[in-house]
């Protein structure tokens, strides 16, 4: 069976007074202009590895928001004749800090506005990839949306169901999704008041030094009784600004997305028969335009995760 070659990268960008550049490498092994990419590492998600090749080909450090699209092409097998296919999940991530210095893979950087990008980049994949990147602003505001990880089975637990906690399996998914998450750079945590809901996020909430803060209306029986208190307290979280993470359950979240989406028009390619995924230990990337003097926060993109542990890519709007 033919091994298919795993890479990440990202349109990495910053602003520039009122403009935004974004960040194109030049490697002398190629003598190419291409965006930053790299091969996953064994055992790193897609989420990961583009951060992380950010940091050794610009010397950046990168906040990464949604997701912008996956490349696909051939290229010559390492081992024997042919091609293997390879696919490049590439996410928007902002600089925030750090610098170039001229390194083993890449000798120099630029940034440029996306119309001098465009006609510098050597493939026309990254070009296609840079477009799909300038079809929304930069400056969204994005809401991390987890479903709990794996608890214990219902009928194997004698207690308040409340209470019912994470199993080993639902511990792990928490672990990836503290470091995944980490990646978006949260600023605050809240969650159904159900202990395996918070569980799954406590580790986030720890390593920013907050609490996790009780969201009734994202539990199954706060929610249900009136949605639309529940769809309106998402939106006045996300008009809020910041990078909220908001746990909550598989009876909620399906509801919760699949009406933002029909409200602002968002495509959910992630559906599959008009459902919409909400696997325990995954999250949804929900990208807002900020609210204006006229309007509220508007749903702009919906990327789903299925998983935070190594996966496929995510299926994104």
């Amino acid at each position: 069976m033919t091994q298919e070659v795993r890479a990440a990268g990202a349109v990495l960008w910053r602003h520039a007074g009122r403009a935004v550049e974004v960040a194109l490498v030049h490697r002398p092994r190629y003598d190419d202009w291409s965006l930053p990419k790299g091969k996953l590492d064994p055992g790193e998600t897609t989420a990961e590895a583009a951060v992380r090749e950010i940091r050794e080909e610009t010397g950046f450090r990168a906040v990464l928001g949604r997701y912008v699209a996956r490349s696909s092409y051939d290229v010559p097998a390492k081992h024997g004749s042919g091609t293997v296919p390879k696919t490049v999940d590439y996410f928007s991530a902002e600089a925030v800090s750090g610098g170039f210095e001229e390194n083993d893979e890449v000798d120099e950087l630029r940034w440029l506005a996306p119309t001098a990008a465009e006609k510098l980049l050597t493939r026309h994949e990254d070009v296609r990839v840079l477009r799909v990147f300038c079809q929304l602003p930069v400056g969204l505001t994005t809401l991390l949306l987890v479903r709990h990880a794996k608890a214990g089975k219902r009928d194997g637990w004698s207690g308040d169901d409340d209470l019912r906690p994470l199993s080993e399996a639902g511990l792990r998914q928490a672990a990836g999704l503290r470091r995944v998450l980490a990646l978006s750079a949260p600023d605050r945590v809240l969650s159904a008041p159900r202990l395996r809901c918070v569980q799954t996020v406590k580790g986030i909430a720890e390593d920013i030094g907050s609490e996790v803060r009780h969201e009734p209306l994202f539990s199954e029986e706060g929610y249900w009784p009136d949605p639309v208190l529940g769809v309106a307290r998402l939106l006045a979280i996300a008009g809020d600004g910041g990078t909220p993470v908001v746990a909550s359950q598989g009876g909620v979240i399906p509801d919760l997305v699949s009406v933002l989406a029909d409200r602002d028009g968002v495509e959910l390619s992630a559906a599959r028969g008009g459902v919409v995924p909400s696997k325990k230990g995954s999250f949804w990337v929900l990208s807002f335009r900020p609210p204006t003097a006229e309007d509220g926060p508007i749903l702009v993109a919906a990327d789903y995760h299925p998983s935070a542990l190594p996966t496929p890519a995510p299926s994104h709007h």
